[in-house]
């Protein structure tokens, strides 16, 4: 059983978050504003967050930050907030995913399956970064998928590199950008269209169908 930390001033959305993590045998804690989370994340053994944005302490976007300072666990944002904007700077700052209320039971624990999941698979061994399928090793510039050695150009290999290492958390495409072609091409959106086409006609099955690499419409990329 893990323990999930739901943050929600409403009553009736932290019972029925309760109610759903229940069905996959989680524990869910609550906290009504920004400083009880706090509080809960620093001493207790959370293994992820759902978090509301509109708090009475402080907007939930600023916990963001605040919360992966104590814990690297998933935080997924729960928001009736459903502007572009507000979803890219909640990935930016480090949340895991987004999803806008009203929200549907069995997506959110299929989305929190999918961080937990990520989030334990997502670890170094010998100089080698491991998530899901996928082993990138950055000091010998190698990597591959189910055992498969994929040969990469610098800049895919640099996208699946960040990707990897964000360990399933959605990477917005400016921050792709920034990270893989600098400052200057933060908005050159088809710079990182043709990398991640790229990447799946090496790594998918089926790349008309991915499952590996996994376009969050509008706001960026994560590995699923």
């Amino acid at each position: 059983m893990s323990r999930i930390l739901c943050i929600d001033d409403e009553p009736a959305i932290l019972r029925l978050l309760a109610v759903v993590l229940e069905v996959d045998g989680h524990e869910a804690i609550a906290a009504t504003n920004g400083r009880e989370a706090l509080a809960i994340v620093a001493h207790d053994d959370i293994a992820a967050v759902l978090l509301d944005l509109g708090l009475p302490d402080r907007d939930g976007l600023e916990l963001i930050p605040a919360l992966r300072a104590l814990r690297t666990v998933p935080i997924l944002v729960i928001s009736a907030r459903t502007d572009i904007s507000e979803k890219v700077t909640a990935l930016d700052l480090g949340a895991s995913d987004y999803i806008t209320k009203p929200f549907d039971g069995e997506e959110v624990r299929a989305r929190l399956r999918s961080a937990l999941r990520l989030s334990a698979g997502t670890h170094l061994s010998g100089g080698e970064l491991h998530c899901g399928t996928i082993r990138m090793n950055p000091d010998r510039h190698e990597a591959e998928v189910a055992g498969r050695q994929l040969s990469l150009t610098p800049k895919e290999y640099s996208v699946l590199l960040a990707l990897v290492e964000a360990g399933g958390r959605v990477l917005t495409h400016a921050a792709l950008l920034e990270r893989v072609w600098g400052k200057a091409h933060k908005a050159d959106v088809e710079y990182l269209r043709v990398a991640v086409r790229a990447l799946r006609l090496k790594i998918e099955d089926d790349p008309s169908r991915p499952a590996i690499i996994r376009n969050e419409p509008g706001v960026g990329y994560r590995l699923s």
